[in-house]
């Protein structure tokens, strides 16, 4: 997955997430729920980032 396509999806479910809090608030077992797929999201994109920026650097280090 790209990481505009990452980057969709995490709009996409902060939406519903407060979509979710605001019918049936902030501790509500449906925005516990969207809230942990939401975490999901972004540790899944902090890890693609964190993969390309070693990329990055190694091969900046290759061509030194």
């Amino acid at each position: 997955m790209s990481k505009q396509e990452m980057l969709l999806k995490i709009e996409k479910k902060r939406s519903e997430l407060a979509k979710i809090v605001q019918h049936t608030g902030l501790n509500s077992d449906p925005a516990l729920q969207g809230s942990q797929e939401l975490d999901h999201l972004l540790n899944q994109y902090n890890k693609l980032y964190e993969q390309h920026l070693h990329t990055m650097n190694y091969s900046k280090k290759m061509f030194q």
